[in-house]
Order: C-alpha cells, then structure tokens, then sequence
C-alpha cells in the first residue's frame, strides 16, 4: 500500500459535490462529516454550495464502492469528535484529519493515505527570518491558526513565546497574513504548499523538511460496521491509482 508524500506545485480543478442531499437521489446516504476549509482535501463553496477537493472526490468514490450516495455533514475543527461520535450525525470523517492518539482512544482510524508535517506559511519577505522553530518562537512573532485542529495544539506546545491569534475562519487566514494581520502560519505542507500557490506573496517554508512528520487517515465512529469495507475500499485506491489520480488533479 502506497502513502503519497506532498509534492511543491500546484492547480485548481472545478470538480465539486453538492451539500444539499436533496439534488441526489440516493438509495442509501454515506454520511461524510467535512470541515469544508482545508484546501486542497475539503473545501464548502458557499457560492455554489457545493463541496470540492481531494477527499471529496474521495468520498464519492468510496459511496459509489458501498453502493451509497455521499452527503457531506458540515462540522469544525473544535467539534470534530463530538459530531462524528453522534449516533447517526456522521458515518466517516474526511478531509485532511491528522492521526493523534487522542483521537485513536475516540475512535477508528484507517492506514493513512498521506504522509505530510506542519510548516511555516508566510510572506516571501520573511521566509529566511521563519526558517526554525528558534527563529519563530520569540516575543513580538505573531502567529495566526485555525481553531481547535493540530495546527492550534503545535503553535501552544512548541511556541510559547509567540502572539497567538485564532481565526474563526481558516479560509480567511491566508489574506490576513498578505495584509500583515499577522507574521505567519504554522499549518500542514499540502496546505502551506497549496495556498502559496494560489496567493502570490506566500510562500511554504521549507514544506519538504517539515518541523514534524504527520500522517492523513480517514476517521469512523468507534465499532462502525462499517471500517473492514473501508479499509479494504482504501488499500484498494491506493494500490490502483485512484488517490493518486485525484491528488494530482490538485497538486500537479
């Protein structure tokens, strides 16, 4: 079974599902619990309301595999385990989860899919100055983050000096940091990657030698019937080319 690691450039494509489960006619719902902010893995189009990305085209694959129809449950990074632990809310977390042993005593989590690790994301006039955790870890460095996700948990651990700003909008994050709302990112290579490349002035500071290593699972409430299907669902994407094909639809 084949792990993809991140690679450095990167593209959008159009391909989306729809959050409303009424524009499908399912037979059977998968139940796809999405943050919906963490491109290039999920992401909500509150134009379109339609959802996109990697884990997206994921779950419809996985749903076609089960003979089900995937319906995407909105949910955030500070409620995650609460929603997916809801009898009948969520049948399976998608979209960028990080495996933690916190997480693994909540629930299920499948062989991981990614291999990436958290990275600064800044503007191109400080990247030499954000290239260590010494270097950042200083009074007067502000740090903006995403609540409640690994990203929060790093930046509280590791760097204690810094001015931490949580953004109630991760989508939001990225402008903040070209207006100089804030000095830097410490967030996941494929998204640090991702978003410099589609906002000119950022920059992913060295995302091939990240601070830590991380893994990407899928995540199921504890004793689903259904994680043996999804498990044998993922060693089979990942052996035929089918993650891979969707990855680099958006990081090619």
């Amino acid at each position: 079974m084949a792990v993809i690691s991140v690679v450095l450039l990167v593209s959008l494509v159009s391909a989306g599902y729809s959050a409303n489960p009424a524009q499908r006619s399912p037979t059977a719902q998968l139940k796809v619990c999405t943050t919906g902010d963490y491109l290039p893995l999920t992401y909500y189009d509150p134009g379109t309301g339609r959802y996109r990305g990697i884990d997206i085209e994921m779950a419809g694959n996985l749903a076609a595999h089960l003979g089900r129809t995937a319906v995407f449950v909105r949910t955030t990074w500070t409620t995650l385990m609460k929603d997916l632990s809801t009898p009948g809310k969520c049948d399976i977390a998608m979209g960028g989860i990080s495996v933690t042993a916190d997480r693994q005593r909540q629930a299920e989590f499948t062989e991981p899919y990614l291999s990436n690790g958290k990275t600064p994301l800044t503007t191109t006039a400080h990247a030499q100055q954000f290239q260590t955790l010494q270097q950042i870890n200083v009074k007067g460095v502000s740090v903006i983050e995403d609540a409640g996700g690994t990203n929060d948990a790093f930046v509280r651990q590791r760097l204690p000096n810094v001015t931490l700003t949580i953004s109630a909008d991760n989508m939001a994050v990225f402008g903040q940091l070209l207006a100089g709302k804030a000095d830097l990112m410490i967030t996941d290579s494929i998204e640090a990657v991702y978003e410099a490349g589609q906002h000119p002035g950022l920059v992913a500071v060295h995302p091939g030698t990240p601070f830590t290593a991380d893994r990407k699972a899928y995540l199921l409430p504890k004793n689903s019937d259904l994680t043996g299907q999804v498990d044998a669902w993922l060693a089979e994407a990942l052996g035929d080319g089918t993650f891979t094909r969707f990855y680099h639809q958006w990081m090619s």
